[in-house]
């Protein structure tokens, strides 16, 4: 049963891809579709077994890798952590194969794109299997091959093709940090398997490595290093610039990867090396202020985007980084419990987005849609319960994952964990803000599509419906459900032995203590955010103009194209000194330095007129060039 888990989604990828040839696209959707199916079942069966029942078990597959001292083996582990990914990964991929067949009915390669996705929660399980790190290395650079292909699915569409390489180039960029990771870890452990390496690395504590040509803290510059990678991969700040890109896939590969799996592989790592982890404190420290940089920032751009599958794309981004700081400040347990509940939620909202632009004839700008609420009742209700969700309100999934982040943060009692609080809430509130900016724009008001669309505007099949329906399910009840075993008073037997927590650092266990205002202040930024947007969107129609015309093309510079990184990055990557190009025009280092003191010139005199209580001067700011 454990193996089958793993192989029948591979199976039925190298069925339908056989099948594509012959352009059988009907029986390589029964096929896949049945595959994942039966893997889910076995999945759930596998929950009950191992993580209810406290067994783990080990699948010994045979012999991939002997080389004198060195020796791999084909092993697939299931504890704990693993059977809950297994429910994520093999639940939301089997809503998504049964969606594809509505969105994907009249692609002329639907065979082919089963295949992929197929493919993809095979290299996914691989992943979360592994019993070393270089069947999880295997796994890694299997689901980046998958979503290169997916991402880049209508190769002939030019964007598509371009997305595709640029989310497959920045994650080699990850990725050759995680390979450095795993040869000092071999070098240091002289092995690969997790056991070896969590039963010895208290032993190593003091020890240092020559990285680079200084002597470092071996463990710390192993824990970096391995974070490197879970940055590429989950679209951290630095290395997140594929993510809002690779959404010129199909609409169901955005659900699929950039909600549930691929992106949350760099979170499931670091928990899954959370013996290693905790031994290296400084290296969790950068997790945690990578994480809540990535929140706060990805936000910021999220809440000025049009594209309704990029704003939800800068979300999720954000939501990793609430992930990553919660295992910085060794929550593990509550990072594992917003991976699950998102996974439910955030994939909910992107197959509602592609219910809504499979309304609006392939639309997918925010400013030419409207008014349509009524038309798409069922996709409607779905959207409004993810954004619940995800905002944070009352007795809704996100509402027990995320607040237990932030009150973990608080109660590090840490200097990074006190800044990781701060900027959580801080993007509490613009969460809440952007996704009611999206329902206002995208379902009320005035139709502000042509009439030849909205003639055409009409509720999905019931095969596109009946998985959000499904996944509505997990949105709603998930948090409820999982919150005792989780991160509450079951936690420790339920994790077991998957997950480590030094004595010293009780972030998980203060979490319960902290005052009332801590509690509150989550859920009372959330509704300030959705009464800001109602006032933006609905009520004072004209604000978003207003408040963005003084600041001219510097808000379209720093903020709707991200804040330049999107356009830095590459060029940093491969001519640290040379040009930079921005979205069209060029500017050279010198003029980048100049643009930036020029911005903190003027951010400090609105700081100083704001003290004096005069009007902003950002009010009066001439536009940026770019």
């Amino acid at each position: 049963m454990y193996s089958l888990i793993v192989f029948l989604p591979f199976l039925g990828s190298v069925i339908a891809g056989l099948l594509s040839l012959g352009n059988r696209d009907r029986m390589a959707e029964i096929v896949t579709v049945s595959g994942l199916l039966l893997s889910l079942l076995f999945s759930v069966l596998a929950f009950a077994e191992v993580a209810l029942g406290g067994a783990t078990v080990t699948v010994d597959l045979g012999r991939w890798i002997s080389s004198g001292g060195f020796d791999a083996k084909w092993s697939l582990r299931f504890d704990t952590l693993t059977a809950v990914m297994l429910i994520v990964v093999t639940g939301v991929s089997s809503m998504v194969h049964i969606y594809s067949i509505g969105y994907m009915s009249h692609d002329n390669a639907r065979a082919r794109f089963m295949s992929y996705l197929s493919l993809f929660t095979f290299a996914m399980l691989m992943l979360v299997t592994a019993d070393n790190l270089v069947q999880l290395f295997f796994g890694w650079e299997g689901v980046g091959v998958a979503s290169y292909l997916l991402i880049g699915f209508w190769y002939r569409k030019e964007s598509a093709h371009t997305a595709a390489m640029k989310a497959f180039v920045v994650n080699r960029v990850g990725d050759f940090g995680f390979a450095l990771g795993i040869l000092a870890v071999y070098a240091l452990f002289g092995s690969v398997q997790f056991d070896d390496i969590f039963a010895k690395a208290s032993q190593f504590v003091g020890t240092e490595i020559t990285f680079l040509g200084a002597s470092l803290p071996a463990l710390e510059v192993i824990g970096i290093l391995l974070f490197i990678g879970a940055m590429g991969k989950s679209a951290q700040l630095g290395l997140h610039t594929w993510l809002p890109d690779a959404m010129e896939g199909p609409t169901p590969v955005s659900a699929l990867i950039h909600a549930a799996t691929m992106v949350t592989a760099g979170v499931f790592m670091i928990c899954r090396l959370s013996p290693l982890m905790e031994y290296a404190p400084f290296a969790l420290d950068v997790v945690t202020v990578v994480g809540a940089l990535t929140a706060i920032f990805a936000a910021t751009v999220g809440m000025t985007q049009f594209d309704i599958k990029r704003v939800i794309a800068y979300s999720t981004c954000s939501q990793l980084g609430y992930m990553f700081f919660a295992a910085g400040v060794s929550a593990y347990p509550a990072a594992m419990f917003h991976l699950t509940t998102h996974a439910f939620f955030k994939a909910l909202l992107f197959l509602g987005a592609g219910s809504v632009i499979h309304a609006m004839s392939d639309e997918q700008d925010l400013r030419k849609m409207g008014g349509i609420w009524k038309q798409i009742p069922v996709t409607y209700a779905m959207m409004w319960i993810g954004s619940l969700a995800l905002a944070g309100f009352p007795f809704f999934a996100g509402f027990y994952s995320k607040d237990m982040i932030l009150e973990a943060a608080f109660a590090a009692h840490s200097s990074t964990g006190t800044i990781a609080f701060w900027l959580g809430c801080a993007a509490a509130f613009l969460t809440a803000f952007y996704s009611w900016r999206l329902l206002i724009m995208a379902f009320h008001g005035t139709p502000r599509a042509s009439a030849e669309v909205m003639a055409h505007v009409h509720e999905s099949p019931r095969v596109m419906t009946l998985p959000l329906l499904v996944l509505s399910v997990g949105a709603i009840f998930s948090g409820w459900l999982g919150y005792e075993l989780f991160v509450g008073d079951n936690m420790k037997q339920f994790w077991g032995s998957s997950i480590f927590i030094l004595p010293t650092n009780m972030a998980m266990e203060n979490a319960h203590h902290v005052p009332n205002w801590v509690k509150l202040l989550p859920i009372a930024l959330a509704a300030s955010g959705v009464a800001l947007a109602v006032l933006f969107y609905s009520v004072m129609t004209s604000m978003p103009a207003w408040s963005a015309q003084p600041s001219g093309q510097s808000t379209s510079c720093f903020t709707i194209n991200g804040i330049l990184t999107s356009c830095m990055m590459p060029s940093l990557l491969s001519q640290p000194f040379g040009w930079v190009q921005c979205y069209g025009s060029v500017a050279t280092a010198t003029q980048l330095t100049d643009l930036a003191l020029m911005v903190c010139r003027r951010l400090s005199i609105v700081f100083l007129d704001f003290v004096r209580g005069s009007k902003p001067a950002l009010c009066s700011i001439t536009p940026l060039p770019c």
